[in-house]
């Protein structure tokens, strides 16, 4: 089968791109006339496969830790297009392998949808994992939030390794408890940043209510995030504090790169003998954001960030991102299936650092959905328009002259970048 296979697989890669079809088509077809390829092909790395799962961050975190591995001179095989269900990642792998269907990588490290990566799991038992955190997202497709931490469960139960964990989220961190015979490492903040980061419990909590239940005992963790500054940040390991410079944007990459640090690490062996650590810090200061994930372009002149949102937790990130003044601002909301249907969640977001600005469009097909919420914070509109092309080119041109942010999802975000790609002024800064 394995003749057949990955040569037809190729082709239906090749001619898929020739038209233009979508990234995960040819896994489709090798999945279903060959079963075993994910398996046999990834159980030939040396170092074994990773697997970086969670409600926010995924494709950023994987980012950055392919970066940190191959600055320590490893062949790293990536899902790079950001397809993350089992189908994209047979998708990658066919652009990798050789005929006979042959992988040259050392190890692999894979973004997985939370309820795709079960799948996987199943079929390839991942040598590490790294579980970023629970949180309401698509409630339509994965229900309410402790079904998520099962899944992520499910990851961590498969892992024959090491097991990464966020100490900050209880759902996370209490996977622990249960794990037989996995190393579990931990990646944390420092206390006077658990207030910027809240868990999901923490953001829900009533006023004056009682703080949610932590962990009986807060465990040490590998890679601690100090603090944040404008364009660096400080972490904490091996018992020293180090300062890096960030090209990253948004305070959610930065405790997410203390997620990736603690997992290459963990990869490269851990401790100070085993990795070369000023390599690494230099890899992580030159890390840019993923397609769309806290994009900097440039557009007549002018600063434009693309900053996706999908849940309460990454718009008020998104949101603590930039200074409350001085931004031209453009909400764009789709309900697509890649967004998730429900759009309940924006009612837990707080705009008030929207009201002495207001918001410049809104727009996609939830607009007049995001123009009522914003209502009920006071927040001044000053367009709705649902379809995107005209209001994206209504905000460069009544916005020009100022520094501009985008929040959005992400069909609306692939169609921003689509317009965007359409205007000769437009520069990719990161």
């Amino acid at each position: 089968m394995l003749y057949i296979s990955v040569p037809l697989g190729k082709l239906v890669r090749r001619v898929s791109r020739l038209r233009g079809g979508g990234s995960a088509l040819p896994g489709l077809v090798v999945e279903k006339i060959d079963p075993g390829f994910m398996q046999r092909t990834l159980s030939t790395i040396p170092h074994g496969v990773a697997v970086v799962s969670g409600t926010n961050g995924k494709t950023t975190t994987t980012k950055m830790v392919v970066e940190l591995l191959e600055s320590q001179g490893l062949k790293v095989f990536t899902n790079r297009t950001g397809s993350n269900f089992t189908r994209g990642v047979a998708a990658a792998l066919l652009g990798e392998v050789d005929w006979r269907g042959r992988l040259r990588a050392d190890v692999a490290v894979l973004e997985l949808d939370e309820a795709h990566a079960t799948h996987f799991v199943n079929r390839v038992p991942p040598r590490y994992s790294l579980l970023l955190n629970v949180l309401r997202d698509q409630l339509d497709r994965f229900g309410e939030i402790d079904k998520t931490a099962q899944l992520l469960q499910h990851i961590a139960d498969k892992t024959t390794g090491t097991v990464v964990l966020n100490r900050e989220d209880p759902r996370v961190a209490r996977i622990a408890e249960t794990l037989t015979g996995q190393d579990v490492q931990y990646f944390g903040l420092d206390d006077s940043l658990l207030s910027t980061f809240p868990n999901d419990d923490d953001m829900r909590a009533a006023p004056g209510s009682p703080a949610p239940a932590a962990l009986p005992h807060k465990p040490a963790a590998d890679v601690v995030l100090r603090k944040v500054g404008p364009d660096t940040a400080d972490f904490e390991y091996d018992g020293a504090t180090v300062t890096t410079a960030m090209k990253l944007r948004g305070v959610y990459n930065i405790f997410n790169a203390a997620a990736a640090l603690t997992l290459a690490r963990s990869i490269c062996g851990g401790g100070a003998a085993t990795a070369d650590h000023a390599t690494l810090l230099t890899a992580l200061s030159q890390v840019e954001p993923a397609f769309g994930r806290g994009e900097s372009l440039t557009v007549d002149g002018q600063p434009l960030d693309l900053v996706l949102v999908k849940n309460p937790s990454g718009f008020r990130l998104g949101l603590k991102s930039f200074p409350a003044g001085g931004y031209a601002t453009m909400i764009a909301i789709n309900d697509n299936y890649a967004d998730g249907r429900d759009m309940s969640w924006l009612w837990d977001v707080e705009f008030d650092s929207l009201r002495d600005g207001g918001v410049d469009q809104l727009t996609g097909s939830r607009a007049y959905d995001m123009a009522l919420r914003l209502q009920y914070d006071d927040v001044r509109i000053c367009g709705v328009q649902p379809e995107i092309a005209p209001a994206l080119a209504a905000f460069i041109r009544d916005a020009k002259g100022k520094p501009k942010r985008i929040f959005c999802t992400y069909t609306a975000m692939l169609a921003i970048r689509r317009e965007l790609s359409k205007i000769t002024t437009v520069e990719v800064v990161s």
